[in-house]
């Protein structure tokens, strides 16, 4: 195989996914806009979000990774199973990082407001949203990734190809979702 033809065959590949990035890359910009009342009402929420947003891209497009390393190897097959322990491990781990990052994110964001004299929330408050928004992003993520990679191997494409641009357009679409979600759950409790 040329050069050429290896290049060709990447750009059919990755083409429509990075199409589709931009697409839900602009979606997740909407949505964001939608917040300016949630950013509003809970002081120092504008500071999460670019940490959320890398979290989800971090931990997940790891996911994708490993899944992906694990078909080129033979290590796992190219149906998702709970049964196999290394796909279960991965997941677990995934979920568990993308969590615990989320909430060590509010801690950080507070702490740093606070110092500087900035308005904030209550701890409580961007805790309860990041964890909130950390599980239900990570189910959603974690379901997306899985079937993209597993999906696409079975159709002959190469997972690293297709996992980072989906879980990044994904995480960014899903992850200020879940914010705005979140958000609006713990300001609904009486937090903000």
């Amino acid at each position: 195989m040329s050069v050429r033809d290896v290049a060709v065959e990447a750009y059919r590949e990755a083409l429509p996914v990075l199409l589709l990035s931009a697409v839900g890359g602009l979606f997740a910009g909407v949505v964001l806009g939608g917040m300016e009342a949630e950013l509003e009402q809970v002081a120092g929420l504008i500071v999460l979000v670019p940490a959320l947003l890398a979290t989800r891209g971090n931990v997940y497009g790891s996911l994708g990774a490993r899944l992906a390393t694990g078909l080129h190897q033979g290590l796992i097959e190219p149906y998702f199973t709970f049964s196999d322990r290394r796909i279960r491990n991965a997941i677990v781990a995934a979920l568990a990082n993308g969590v615990l990052v989320s909430v060590f994110a509010a801690v950080l964001a507070y702490a740093v407001l606070l110092t500087l004299g900035r308005p904030v929330a209550t701890l409580w408050s961007l805790v309860g949203i990041a964890a909130i928004a950390g599980v239900i992003s990570g189910l959603l993520l974690t379901i997306a990734v899985l079937s993209v990679v597993f999906y696409g191997y079975r159709q002959g494409m190469n997972p690293d190809t297709l996992a980072g641009p989906v879980v990044t357009t994904t995480g960014d679409v899903v992850g200020i979702a879940t914010m705005l979600f979140a958000a609006r759950v713990i300001l609904a409790l009486g937090g903000g």
